[in-house]
This record gives C-alpha cells, sequence and structure tokens, in this order.
C-alpha cells in the first residue's frame, strides 16, 4: 500500500504542471490538459479512502484520543509549517492578494471549511487536503468504535449506505447548491458555480464519507470477507475508473464517486501486503517514494508555481524543452521531499510520535495477528 501513495501523488503532480504552467507545447499540452483535468481530484480521492484504511488497519486496542491525536500531529503539523512557510514567501513574492483570514485559516488547517476560493487555495493550496484530513483525525476516535461495533454481516450493508450518501451529496450540489455566478476555473465540461465546488470536494464532513469507506473497507479485508479480487485487476479497475470519471457530469467526478473505483485497490493491495505477495510497488524504491509522498504532495505545487513565476506562466517551449523541464521540476520537488522526509519529518516522527499504550485503552477492533503487525503499513 506503501508504494501506491506515489502513484496518487504523481496524479496530482501531473494535473498541476499542466494546469498551472505551459511547458507542454499547445496542441499536445491542451490534450494532457483535458486528460488530467480530474488527475488531481482522483489522487486526492484515493489518499482519504487509504487514510481511513490504513488507520483502521494499524489501530491499537490499547490506545488512547490523546496519544492517537499527538502522533497525527506530529505526523502532519511540522511538514505543513515548514511547506506554509515557503508557500508564503512566494505568496509574498507575487503580491497575491491575501487577507489575515486566509493566512489564519491555511496555517491552522481550517481553510477547507470557507465556501470560499481564495480562502479555501490561499497559501499552499494542497493543504485544503490537509485540512480535510485534520477534521478525519479529529473524529476517528470516536467513529471507528462506531464501526467496529458493527456486525460482520452489517459491513456491505454499510458499504453501499456509504456509496448512496457519497452519490447524495453529488445530487445535493447539483440540484440545491446555487449553481450561480458560473466558474469555469474548475470545470471543463460545463460551468458550475464555486458554492458547487467546494461542496462535493472540500467539504471535510462530506469527504469524510470516503475516509469512512476506507475504515469499513479495512474491517472487511481484516474478518477475511474481501472477495478474491488480485491486485492486477483492482489496479485495472482504478485505471478503468479515471475515463468513467470523465464521462461523469463534472461534479460527479470532481467527487467522492470517482474515489470509489480506487477502494478495490487498496483492499487489494493490503490482502498482497498480507500474503507477501510479489509486486512492483513493494520494491524497495517504489516504498521509499511512498514514504516521502506526503512531503512530495506538500512541496511540489511550491515548486511549480516558483518555476511558473520565474519562467512565466504562459512561456511556451519546444516538446522536448518542455519534457525536459517537467522532469526538471518533478526532480526538484523530489529533492525537497527527501530533504523534508528526512531531516523534519522522520527525526520528529521518532523522537514525539511512539505510540505510548495506556493501561486502559478505549473501544477498537479486534487486535491483529503478529503476522498482520509485521507487515502494517505506515500511516
Amino acid at each position: 500500500m506503501t508504494g501506491l501513495r506515489f502513484v496518487a501523488a504523481l496524479l496530482v503532480f501531473t494535473a498541476h504542471i499542466l494546469w498551472f504552467t505551459r511547458l507542454v507545447p499547445d496542441g499536445i499540452g491542451t490534450a494532457l490538459k483535458l486528460t488530467f483535468s480530474l488527475a488531481g481530484p482522483y489522487g486526492v480521492g484515493f489518499f482519504f479512502v487509504l487514510s481511513g484504511f490504513v488507520l483502521t488497519w494499524t489501530a491499537r486496542p490499547d490506545d488512547t484520543a490523546r496519544s492517537f491525536w499527538r502522533r497525527r500531529l506530529v505526523k502532519i503539523g511540522p511538514v505543513h509549517l515548514v511547506t506554509f512557510g515557503l508557500a508564503a514567501l512566494l505568496v509574498t513574492s507575487m503580491a497575491r492578494p491575501t487577507s489575515m483570514v486566509d493566512w489564519l485559516a491555511s496555517l491552522t488547517l481550517q481553510q477547507a471549511w470557507f465556501p470560499s476560493l481564495h480562502t479555501s487555495l490561499a497559501v499552499n493550496e494542497v493543504s485544503w487536503s490537509l485540512s480535510c484530513e485534520f477534521f478525519f483525525y479529529l473524529a476517528f476516535p470516536a467513529l471507528l468504535p462506531a464501526l467496529c461495533r458493527m456486525h460482520d454481516k452489517q459491513l456491505w450493508p454499510a458499504v453501499a449506505a456509504v456509496i448512496v450518501l457519497i452519490a447524495g451529496a453529488f445530487l445535493v450540489a447539483r440540484f440545491l447548491v446555487p449553481d450561480q455566478p458560473p466558474l469555469t476555473l474548475f470545470s471543463v465540461t460545463a460551468p458550475v458555480s464555486f458554492s458547487q465546488v467546494w461542496f462535493v470536494y472540500f467539504f471535510p464532513p462530506v469527504r469524510a464519507l470516503e475516509f469512512a469507506l476506507g475504515i469499513l473497507l479495512a474491517r472487511i479485508v481484516r474478518a477475511g470477507m474481501w472477495p478474491r479480487i488480485g491486485l492486477l485487476p483492482a489496479f485495472a479497475m482504478a485505471t478503468v475508473g479515471y475515463p468513467l470519471a470523465l464521462c461523469e457530469p463534472y461534479l460527479a467526478g470532481r467527487s467522492g464517486l470517482a474515489s470509489v473505483c480506487t477502494a478495490p485497490l487498496i483492499a487489494a493491495a493490503a490482502v498482497a501486503d498480507r500474503r507477501n505477495s510479489p509486486s512492483v510497488f513493494r520494491r524497495p524504491t517504489m516504498v521509499f517514494l511512498g514514504e516521502i509522498s506526503f512531503a512530495f504532495y506538500m512541496v511540489h505545487l511550491t515548486v511549480i508555481m516558483t518555476a511558473a513565476h520565474i519562467i512565466g506562466p504562459t512561456r511556451t517551449f519546444s516538446l522536448t524543452t518542455g519534457a525536459f523541464l517537467v522532469l526538471v521540476l518533478l526532480a526538484v520537488s523530489l529533492g525537497c521531499s527527501v530533504i523534508l522526509y528526512r531531516y523534519v519529518e522522520t527525526p520528529l516522527m521518532r523522537r514525539f510520535g511512539r505510540h505510548r499504550p495506556a493501561s486502559h485503552g478505549g473501544a477498537r477492533c479486534e487486535h491483529d495477528s503478529a503476522e498482520d503487525a509485521a507487515r502494517r503499513p505506515q500511516a
């Protein structure tokens, strides 16, 4: 599962470099921009489902809410503060209009709660998803015991119910949320309002449905109820799911409905990890790239935007030069990610992110076997 993280992060990188630069020449660049217009949302949705799955997969019966929150804060906080500072330097140098509310909301990871384009995407734009994750983490100590009290026979009906709620959120945005004023910034096939986009894409309680889907999937796999869908067929399902998302109404493709297609891949990867099945995603290089994927996700857009600011956002190049510059920016983003991972994330996690068992643990799902525990993915 760790190796798959980088694939999702690379989808987000691809979408952003096509959207915020014109390094790839017109014609090819326009075609790729349309093709990868939902690659970012597809990758982010994968992360939301994966987050619920992994946190449930690694949950301990002797854990406490306070210990869990401390570890999550240590995991995301330092990298967020460093990348926030880097993005703040870029925003200041570009003299981008940013209000005090924008600064504070972004710094405290509350920006996704604001139905405002400028606030939701203030400073380090990609950190809006961390705002959702922050909400998930706050709710997890209460959400997990509630879902773990379900009988195994209720798990698949619960998954169906969550998918229905995700579809319902899209319908609410489509028919009940005002579609004016139209906003074409995010739309490729039809104009929508930012309020509609915000409701299905940014609003943390709506995105928490994908997080809950991940929790239920982890319980299903742990209970041995996952059907025999191998990693390759599951990867094919996730791959086919993307063009299906492009064919859906825009709000549906940007909502959690697209994430449902990636859910089987997460469950199949967990089963493959449990069985030690050979996979390209388990090779050391892919595992390492997966480990730095959080830092990569948090820093890559600042690298891209800095390059666009220096080169010029509308400057075009030949296909060869453009492809070379894309690879350079990818390499720079990876280099910054390694630095953040090795000198910010890892040392602080080793110092403050260790599990401290409580004498009386809260309600949790059943213990993993020793074999499962040895194969836990990084949370």
